[in-house]
């Protein structure tokens, strides 16, 4: 049945949002975005031909209300929804909501979420179609005690996951029965935090796998596709980091089979529109059923860039009632993509989420990149959304081309004033295992370790920082003569006692290590020109409260200037005080003043970006003070608890 519209809303925000907004203007439909408070300037706003704003900042006030949603619709006269993908894209309720409003919900109808939004049930469907899958347990019997019995059954090493769940979120790897009752209680407390369900499942946990996706798209004329396969192994926490079309690990005829059994599933749930059949390809070439996510997925670019199709354009098509254009016969992959997500994160802290003011922000715009992305210069990143910033994607003849122009695309990008993963994506993308096409979902872990970044700044890098400390705080500086003026810096911990001195456009900087000279031209907005042993160099900079940030190419740096700062006290030497580590919100507290812990000890739980972060005791002792409660915001830094060292308790 063919169901016009004409005026699409799009009820998203960010990169997701923006990407929707391209093609819904240019298949000619009006546009409506909806804002929540905080993004009432953000770059989704500014594609829209209209804007409402629909709530607070926090997402159960905004983006997840599904009736401000519908209200918004039908104040502006839209009569389409278009979900994107996260928040409500999943929610069936939503997709009834939308449909009972006499609008149309771009997306499958709510019967085929339901049947694959609860992991459980959807393994129950899959094994009914024949579609192969982890042994595992997905009974409606979730005590303790059901659970550790059918761990012991189904055996070590095991997976306890959120039935509820995605993300990556409210999933635990348990190698054996030792961990599993510690792993069942913080699985269901992530799970009912993220999703408010905190039901479990339980899988064998495949060792070493690729994790593989297969795109399939379904229309109301019976007609089901797959477009191809996507790499999606490169991961941490369970997260995508990086991922490929087509995989490196699939042949014609693997992909042909599983192709074909991820249209078997679509197929088994009457599935119309876009969605992801996900599955763990083992070392012998074995794959089984993971999950369907009845949406668009965030990789959805590299798929578009081998198939030449616009995967939202199809989107809209299916929903209007038209039927594929395309048949199996003419999906054609041409060529390599790859794609990296730019998260606000720091890779060096265990992979900390990030806020504050992107104060200098030019995504690369190079043969073969492309950058989905919802940012202007001088946003803010905040605790309230996921740390992803921006999609980079590169295209090319072969894998190696895409991997090289991702590489000089990412290097190209510039992202200063808040923390990001970009050097940590390059260090992935030069990886010799990566580069040869074999990592799986260990990859970090097994290649990176703690060690994500390069360790110290090059003495060039140094020196321009000490030269755009003294520029900034002391002017201009022309002396007639050399003069040796002191300044101290301090990069990822490490005080730098300097020397500059400067004679014409010349700059002379001495440390403990030797001497370095730097011609500096006059720096353009955010771009210093300078040369070192006569070589012609250029730096993006920026400088705000922070310091002084520095894009060397493959790593970004940012310095303090210390030079007149005070002196650092020492009255939290004992380690006893307990800072935030990120802005967030303060999920649970597990002790309370008087109790003795000891080190390693969970005191708080933080929660930011929708992912949970322990606050472990650093000594043992006795907890003297809590400095807030359950619910309180918290900033960067702040102080929430204290403990007493155990010798200092009388």
């Amino acid at each position: 049945m063919f169901r016009p519209f004409r005026k699409v809303l799009v009820a998203n925000r960010g990169e997701i949002a923006c990407r929707v907004l391209k093609t819904a203007r240019a298949k000619g439909f009006s546009t409506v975005a909806v804002v929540s408070e905080v993004d009432v300037d953000a770059r989704h706003a500014t594609l829209a031909d209209e804007v409402v704003v629909i709530g607070p900042a926090p997402v159960g006030q905004s983006y997840l209300d599904a009736k401000r949603i519908i209200d918004a619709a039908e104040r502006t006269g839209a009569d389409a929804i278009h979900p994107g993908y996260g928040f409500l894209s999943e929610r069936a309720e939503f997709a009834e909501a939308c449909v009972n409003a006499g609008l149309v919900f771009i997306g499958p109808a709510a019967a085929s979420i339901r049947a694959m939004g609860d992991k459980s049930e959807s393994k129950r469907r899959m094994i009914a179609a024949g579609v192969p899958c982890i042994p595992g347990y997905e009974g409606e019997d979730e005590s303790d005690a059901r659970l550790t019995q059918a761990a012991n059954e189904v055996g070590y090493p095991i997976m306890v996951k959120a039935s509820a769940g995605g993300g990556g979120r409210g999933i635990r790897l348990v190698n054996g029965p030792e961990d599993l009752a510690a792993a069942i209680v913080s699985a269901r407390s992530e799970a009912k935090n993220a999703f408010g369900d905190d039901r479990l499942l339980l899988e064998r946990a495949v060792v070493e796998p690729r994790h593989i996706e297969i795109q399939v798209f379904g229309d109301t004329h019976g007609n089901v596709v797959h477009l191809g396969e996507r790499d999606c192994s490169v991961q941490r926490r369970h997260q995508k980091v990086v991922e490929e079309a087509p995989s490196p690990a699939v042949d014609p005829a693997l992909r042909e089979r599983m192709g074909s059994a991820a249209v078997q599933a679509a197929r088994a749930i009457d599935y119309v529109g876009a969605g992801t059949v996900e599955f763990l390809l083992d070392q012998d070439g074995n794959f089984y059923f993971l999950e369907m996510n009845t949406r668009l997925q965030v990789e959805h670019p590299v798929t578009e860039i081998v198939t030449g199709l616009d995967l939202v354009a199809l989107q809209f098509d299916v929903a209007a009632g038209r039927a594929l254009p395309i048949s199996q016969k003419d999906v054609k992959l041409q060529g390599h993509a790859i794609e990296v997500r730019l998260y606000a994160e720091d890779a060096d802290r265990d992979f900390m989420p990030q806020t504050g003011k992107l104060g200098s922000w030019r995504p690369s715009d190079g043969v073969g990149v492309r950058t989905d992305h919802g940012l202007l210069a001088g946003a803010t990143i905040t605790q309230y959304y996921d740390s992803m910033i921006a999609k980079v994607i590169s295209g090319g003849t072969d894998r190696e081309e895409a991997r090289r122009r991702l590489v000089r695309g990412l290097r190209e990008t510039r992202a200063l004033g808040v923390v990001t993963n970009k050097s940590f994506l390059m260090r992935i993308l030069e990886d010799e295992e990566f580069k040869q096409g074999a990592a799986t979902t260990g990859f970090i872990q097994r290649r990176f370790g703690e060690q994500t970044s390069a360790t110290h700044p090059s003495p060039e890098v140094i020196g321009l920082a000490a030269i755009l400390a003294v520029r900034t705080s002391r002017g201009e500086w022309q002396p007639s003569a050399w003069v040796n003026h002191p300044v101290r810096l301090e990069c990822k911990g490490e005080r730098l006692d300097l020397k500059v001195a400067k004679r014409g456009r010349e700059w002379q900087v001495n440390s403990d290590s030797g001497s370095i000279l730097i011609t500096l031209d006059e720096p353009e907005t955010g771009i210093a020109t300078w040369s070192s042993n006569k070589v012609l160099k250029e730096a993006p900079f920026y400088i705000d409260q922070d310091g002084i940030w520095i894009d060397a190419g493959d790593e970004i740096w940012v310095f303090r200037d210390i030079t007149y700062a005070p002196p650092e006290t020492n009255s939290a030497s004992s380690g006893g005080d307990l800072h935030a580590p990120m802005v967030g919100t303060v999920a649970a507290i597990h002790v309370k003043p008087g109790d003795r812990v000891v080190r390693g000890a969970v005191i708080m739980v933080i929660e930011a970006m929708k992912m949970e972060h322990s606050v472990l005791a650093k000594i043992d002792g006795v907890v003297r003070a809590i400095s807030c409660s359950v619910g309180t915001q918290v900033s960067n830094k702040a102080l929430l608890a204290s403990i007493e060292p155990e010798n200092d308790v009388i």
